[in-house]
C-alpha cells in the first residue's frame, strides 16, 4: 500500500472557520474586490450554474455553483439550498451551504466545509464595497425590511465601511424577529441603538441615510417616498421595492447588470416591463472599484446597488478563508482514500457477486 495513492482533505466546520476568525468584512471584501477584477482580467473561470427547483411557488432550489481561480490554481464550488418556506414553517434557517475545494494540479480535493458563512458573508460584502463608494460616510443611520442572517451580516459589513452609524432600525414580518435581531446585533454594536418598528416598513425605513431590504418576499415592500435624497440603498432580494424607488435614484449599480436583467429582481421586472434599459444602468460595480467610474459625486445623490450573485466570489472568499484556518491550525485531516481500489488487499472481501 503505497502513500502516493491517499487522498485527504481539511474539513472545516463553521465554528472552524469562526474560531480561525474567518468572520472578518475586510478580508471578504478584499477577496471579492480581487475576484472581480480578476474575473475581467479573464483569471476567473466561470461556467453556468446549475439550478434544480422543486416548488416553483416558492422558489424551493438547490444550486451547483463553480468557479476556478487560475492564479491560485483552486476550483471550487457551491452547493446551496434555499429554501424560503423554512423559517415559518419549520422554524429553521432558509438557506444552508458547502463549499468543496479542490487544487488544478492533479485535481484532487483540498478542502470541504461550511458555505454557509461564506454565502451570507458575500452577500454583505459586495454590499460593503458598494457602500464604501455610493453611502454618504457620514451616515448615522440604517435600516432593515428584513431581519435574517443576511441582514445581520449587511449590518456588519455597512458598520465597517461606515463607522459613523450609530442608529439601526429594523421592520420583520413578525415582532420575535425584530426582537431576535435587536438581542443578537446589539452585543455585537455596543456603540449603536436599535430601535423595532412593530413590523411598520415606513417607521423603519423613512429617512434612513442607508437602506436594506434583505427578504425571500415578492412584493414592492420599499417605497419611493421613504428614501430621502443622499440615501444608498442595498437591494438584496428579489422584488423588494417599488419601481419608483429606482426611477428616483441618480445612479444605479449592479454586480453584473447583464446577469441582473434576466433574473427576477426589481430591476429586471422593470427591464422587461421596458421601463428601464441598459443607458439607465451607472456601472457594473467593478468598474468602480477599478477607478473607471467615480462614486459618489454629491451629497444629494440617491444610489441603488443591486447584486444578484456572483458564485466565483463566494469561492474567492472561501479560498481566503481556507488559507486562514489553514494558517490556525484549525478544522480536520479527513481521508478520503487510503489506497487505490484494487490495490486493497482484503478486496475480495468487500465484493458482492
Amino acid at each position: 500500500m503505497s502513500d502516493k495513492n491517499r487522498i485527504e482533505c481539511l474539513y472545516l466546520s463553521q465554528e472552524d472557520l469562526l474560531e480561525a476568525g474567518c468572520l472578518d468584512m475586510r478580508m471578504a471584501m478584499d477577496a471579492a474586490e480581487k475576484a472581480m477584477l480578476g474575473f475581467r482580467s479573464e483569471e476567473i473561470l466561470f461556467p453556468d450554474k446549475i439550478v434544480q427547483i422543486f416548488n416553483e411557488a416558492t422558489q424551493e432550489r438547490i444550486n451547483c455553483l463553480p468557479a476556478t481561480l487560475l492564479p491560485e490554481k483552486i476550483c471550487g464550488v457551491k452547493w446551496v439550498s434555499v429554501f424560503p418556506a423554512n423559517p415559518e414553517k419549520h422554524g429553521i434557517q432558509n438557506l444552508s451551504a458547502v463549499v468543496i475545494l479542490s487544487e488544478i494540479e492533479t485535481g484532487f480535493p483540498v478542502a470541504f466545509m461550511d458555505g454557509t458563512l461564506c454565502s451570507n458573508m458575500r452577500v454583505g460584502a459586495m454590499g460593503g464595497i458598494a457602500a464604501k463608494h455610493f453611502a454618504r460616510q457620514d451616515s448615522r443611520s440604517i435600516a432593515f425590511i428584513g431581519s435574517g442572517e443576511q441582514a445581520k451580516m449587511h449590518l456588519i459589513a455597512m458598520k465597517t465601511v461606515v463607522p459613523s452609524l450609530e442608529e439601526c432600525r429594523v421592520s420583520a414580518k413578525y415582532d420575535y424577529e425584530e426582537e431576535q435581531f435587536i438581542s443578537e446585533m446589539s452585543r455585537i454594536f455596543t456603540d449603536m441603538d436599535f430601535v423595532a418598528s412593530g413590523t411598520d416598513g415606513q417607521k423603519a425605513m423613512d429617512g434612513a441615510d442607508i437602506l436594506v431590504t434583505a427578504t425571500s418576499a415578492q412584493a414592492p415592500l420599499l417605497k419611493a417616498a421613504w428614501m430621502k435624497p443622499g440615501a444608498f440603498y442595498s437591494h438584496i432580494g428579489g422584488w423588494e421595492d417599488e419601481y419608483e424607488v429606482a426611477k428616483q435614484c441618480d445612479k444605479i449599480i449592479c454586480d453584473d447588470w447583464e446577469t441582473v436583467k434576466h433574473r427576477t429582481q426589481t430591476l429586471s421586472r422593470m427591464y422587461k416591463d421596458g421601463m428601464l434599459g441598459d443607458d439607465d444602468i451607472y456601472a457594473n460595480l467593478v468598474e468602480v472599484v477599478a477607478g473607471e467610474k467615480p462614486g459618489r459625486a454629491s451629497d444629494t445623490e440617491r444610489a441603488y446597488f443591486n447584486a444578484v450573485g456572483l458564485a466565483y466570489v463566494d469561492v474567492a472568499i472561501a479560498h481566503a478563508m481556507y488559507q486562514r484556518a489553514k494558517d490556525a491550525d484549525k478544522g480536520k485531516r479527513m481521508s478520503i482514500q487510503e489506497t487505490m481500489i484494487f490495490q486493497h488487499e482484503n478486496l475480495s472481501e468487500y465484493i458482492r457477486i
